[in-house]
């Protein structure tokens, strides 16, 4: 079953990237008594990925805290390194970054998709989505190939 608004964020770990290294978080943990905007990508280093989806979430960061947000995350099913490398590589900062590796939270949330068509494997589809106190308030699911619901400006204005 997919998530949906007013569903409060299965119990589930992530690897938030550190400064430090790799950090396992719970969502329980990670969500509670704060407003986060988390987005999904299929993947790091993707072509829309990189140049649009992370980039405009990076550009947006003051205009969310703007909007009481106190955290932007960005999820992907790679790992912590990967995940730390693809920010570095794109210098982006005020974005959190959480690994879901083996795919466990986006099977969770019911928004996981099968990109082996592509040598992909199990991967999270493209999405946006408000968490107020671990409940998600806004939830932005991106048709297979688009890009435009999941955007930093769309999710703004609906905020």
């Amino acid at each position: 079953m997919t998530i949906a608004i007013g569903d409060r964020l299965p119990e589930a770990t992530l690897v938030k990237v550190t400064a430090e290294g790799p950090d396992r978080v719970t969502t329980t943990d990670y969500f509670a008594g704060r407003t986060i905007v988390l987005f999904a990508v299929p993947g790091a280093f993707t072509p829309t990925c990189s140049a649009k989806h992370l980039p405009g979430f990076a550009a947006k960061v003051q205009a969310f805290r703007d909007k009481r947000v106190d955290e932007i995350a960005c999820t992907a099913v790679n790992d912590a390194f990967v995940l730390g490398a693809w920010a570095k590589a794109n210098d982006v900062e005020g974005v959190t970054m959480l690994a879901d590796g083996n795919g466990d939270f986006a099977r969770a949330i019911g928004l996981s998709m099968d990109g082996s068509a592509y040598g992909m494997g199990l991967r999270s589809q493209r999405y946006s989505m408000l968490v107020e106190d671990g409940v998600v308030t806004r939830l932005n699911v991106e048709e297979p190939g688009a890009f435009k619901v999941s955007s930093a400006e769309h999710l703004l204005d609906l905020i």
